[in-house]
């Protein structure tokens, strides 16, 4: 499928490309299935098995993106000066906050009011590197300390609550806390993403570059890829059977033994705690060390997404919504309904939106298929441009 030569790290791609395409199974999800937009899979009282492990599988593609940005960061710093580096991720920063709030917010709502702003994991990214665009320059064991206390010690955080929109408590939202914003008359500003710990999360995977340097030797990396893998699950099981530090929400027994199982693996992501940073970037790092040398049809599928993937993100939130749109009225349904403006989202109908979860996996494997072209295409345009500086902003 890949015909064209690249310098990338095809193990790094596949895994980009894995979480890529789990990804869209959770936005089509929260489109097409009956009550996504306002359900909560992850609520033990209302959900489903099949429902909550459709969620869970989902939880490893911010953790991987984000660290594998920093990954990236790295790597395509690697033969510059620090100062091109440095460059690169300010502005290419602030290129992802500008389209965080223009673009991805129009895609996810068709607001164009923009009556709220929802500011996401792209708002985050972009946050990041012109945060890591600084922190470059510090040495790398100081970089990793800062990742490592920031990964490992931000739970200390938890029961620091703010309320209202102070200067004060807007920093704590951007900082640590998920929170709702409003401002004017129905309008408002959604943090969804708090910068700790991702830029953490960043820091590491631009140190965890090292590893991927051409000196490197092989069977040193994947020994140390399988070592850290099976060390942070460990540390998950150790510390969420403790159930005393690292995730705000305990696990409880429930009803019956799988609702237990899954109370055990609800772990939180806004803010990502430190129970959920372990247990998405703990298989992470295991999949890399299997898939070192895969190669074959399926690697190069995969492979298509990971090198074009915030060309991919942008282009399938556009794309679910239109076909949730276009769902809407081959059932006969107002399609208005998912032009989502702050009044509308408190619209009881949408309560009513939506198919079973056989036909959200269904339409997910469509939109794949449907992208799959069009992400080939991008990537063999982008190896046979890559003198065109713009490209490497989309």
């Amino acid at each position: 499928m890949v015909a064209l030569k690249s310098s990338r790290i095809n193990s790094i791609d596949i895994l980009r490309g894995v979480v890529m395409v789990i990804m869209a199974l959770d936005h089509t999800r929260d489109f097409f299935h009956l009550n996504g937009l306002n359900y909560d899979p992850t609520n033990m009282d209302t959900t489903t098995p099949e429902l909550f492990f459709t969620r869970f599988i989902t939880h490893f593609c911010a953790p991987v993106f984000i660290f594998l940005a920093g990954t990236s960061a790295f790597l395509y710093g690697s033969n510059k000066p620090k100062s091109t580096l440095a460059k690169f991720l300010f502005t290419r920063g602030l290129w992802l906050i500008l389209v965080e709030v223009i673009f991805n917010n129009f895609f996810w709502f068709f607001d164009v009011t923009y009556s709220f702003i929802v500011l996401q994991v792209i708002w985050v990214i972009g946050l990041c590197m012109v945060l890591l665009s600084a922190i470059i320059y510090l040495p790398k064991t100081v970089i990793i300390a800062f990742g490592l206390i920031l990964v490992f010690g931000h739970n200390l955080l938890d029961p620091i609550v703010h309320q209202g929109n102070s200067p004060s408590s807007i920093l704590w939202y951007i900082l640590h806390q998920q929170s709702f914003v409003p401002y004017g008359v129905n309008r408002g500003l959604v943090f969804a993403y708090p910068l700790i710990p991702w830029v953490g999360v960043m820091a590491l995977g631009y140190c965890f570059g090292s590893l991927f340097r051409k000196e490197i030797n092989v069977q040193y990396r994947l020994n140390f890829l399988l070592k850290l893998g099976i060390w942070a699950i460990v540390l998950f099981f150790v510390i969420r059977v403790l159930n005393i530090y690292g995730d705000p929400v305990p696990w409880e027994s429930q009803k019956d033994t799988t609702f237990t199982i899954m109370s055990f693996f609800n772990v939180s992501k806004y803010p990502p705690s430190l129970s959920y940073l372990l247990i998405t970037l703990g298989p992470a790092f295991l999949f890399l060390y299997f898939s070192e040398k895969w190669q074959g049809k399926v690697a190069s599928f995969f492979i298509v997404f990971g090198r074009v993937p915030f060309f991919y993100y942008l282009l399938h939130i556009l794309v679910i919504h239109v076909l949730a749109i276009l769902g809407l009225i081959l059932v006969g349904k107002d399609w208005h309904l998912l032009i989502l403006t702050i009044q509308q989202l408190g619209n009881p109908e949408l309560a009513n939106v939506g198919y079973s979860l056989e036909v959200v996996y269904l339409v997910w494997i469509f939109v794949i298929a449907l992208l799959y072209p069009i992400c080939n295409k991008y990537m063999k345009y982008k190896l046979l441009n890559k003198h065109k500086l713009w490209l490497s902003y989309l």
